[in-house]
């Protein structure tokens, strides 16, 4: 016959209850001449009372290990969202400073090549005055060199009359 065993459960997991309802059915008396066997329906009945027992629970831990790996993922993709959301300000705060320092240099040697040219032409536009006024001066001098011949002409005009008397 059917050996009774104790399969009152003991706060097992719903998984452990179906293993021993299993074992149960695996070591049940067979019907001769048909797929039916016999089982104690007491035992049965217990174990599915306790697997009913069990589900809300196992439903609620699972319920809060979800929760809780939702609440972590949530978290972690805040966090890669901030932490993106990051770099790319970095990026772009080193985008516009690496362009303000191309603009800055680019800005200065404009401004350096136009005071060379600004150099270039005061220098050329003082050389053009002083040649100018170099041009003045020799013409100066050369009718100041006229007026000293014609003065010293007068004198040894004057000199040379005074001589003879």
């Amino acid at each position: 016959m059917n050996e009774v065993v104790d399969h009152t459960p003991k706060g097992e997991s719903l998984l452990a209850i179906m293993e021993e309802l299993a074992h149960l059915l695996r070591t049940a008396r067979p019907m001769p001449m048909s797929a039916s066997v016999l089982v104690n329906r007491a035992e049965v009945l217990d174990l599915l009372e306790a697997a009913r027992a069990v589900v809300p629970e196992q439903v609620a831990e699972a319920d809060q290990i979800v929760a809780g790996a939702r609440g972590v993922v949530q978290r972690a993709e805040e966090d890669a969202a901030a932490t993106i959301a990051a770099a790319e300000e970095r990026a772009r705060g080193l985008v516009e400073q690496e362009s303000l320092v191309q603009a800055a240099r680019a800005r200065a040697a404009e401004i350096v090549a136009a005071a060379e040219e600004e150099a270039r032409a005061l220098t050329d536009n003082a050389n053009d005055y002083c040649d100018r006024q170099l041009a003045q001066l020799e013409i100066e001098l050369g009718q100041i060199g006229k007026q000293v011949k014609a003065g010293r002409a007068v004198i040894q005009a004057r000199l040379t009359p005074r001589d003879e008397t």
